[in-house]
């Protein structure tokens, strides 16, 4: 049973958002602040963290990017606000799904849904292709030779391709992969990243990221 933290000011939501996630088949635990949800995650495994932008002492922003500091793990940010703005500090920050109060209480089980299934592919940490080694958890890729730490984001995006060598991943297949089918930025963010990734994987020549013209990105073994 998957275990997801609550973390709002708002009593009543709190209590809205566990029973729907009860009837749901998750464990829920609750915070009322930020300070309170990192004291709960220091001695507590949690699968998914859904997280209030407006609260006192921590709010969201900050608690997603304390969060990120330590845990690889699904965050759903909620606020009463839906601005882009507020959007773009939630996805910067770190979240990986937003949701706008009021929410229709089922919208917000699909999107806890989606987003565990997007992060169980990773369900072992790691992937291996040829003699590479990707660890999405320390953010490293390693052969017998060499040893490569990337950035969250290039690391996911490795990752994702290495996890289907051959396959053909469309742009925007990553982005709702990688980023969230919120992700208000452009497509051109993928090929951004995966000219980042090729500059750095030169000194893995077993491996290359080829470009499908009209479709995508895949991953080869040479």
């Amino acid at each position: 049973m998957n275990t997801i933290l609550v973390v709002d000011d708002d009593a009543h939501i709190r209590k809205l958002m566990k029973v729907y996630l009860e009837n749901s088949h998750y464990k829920v635990i609750e915070a009322e602040d930020g300070e309170e949800a990192l004291d709960l995650l220091a001695h507590t495994q949690v699968d998914l963290a859904i997280v209030d932008v407006m609260m006192p002492r921590v709010d969201g922003v900050e608690l997603t990017e304390d969060i990120r500091s330590f845990l690889t793990i699904p965050i759903l940010m909620v606020t009463a606000k839906g601005e882009s703005k507020d959007k773009v500090k939630g996805f910067n920050a770190g979240t990986d799904d937003y949701l706008v109060k009021p929410f229709d209480p089922v919208e917000l089980i699909l999107r806890v849904k989606a987003l565990l299934k997007r992060y169980n592919v990773a369900s072992d940490k790691v992937v291996k292709v040829g003699s590479i080694t990707i660890d999405i958890e320390r953010l490293v890729v390693q052969s017998h030779k060499q040893s490569l730490t990337l950035k969250k984001k290039e690391c996911e995006l490795l990752f994702t391709l290495a996890s289907s060598p051959g396959k053909i991943f469309t742009r925007a297949q990553l982005i709702e992969k990688i980023w969230g089918y919120d992700y208000e930025g452009d497509e051109r963010t993928v090929d951004v990243h995966i000219k980042r990734l090729r500059e750095q994987l030169i000194v893995f020549p077993e491996v290359t990221i080829s470009t499908v013209r009209g479709l995508g990105y895949r991953l080869e073994e040479m």
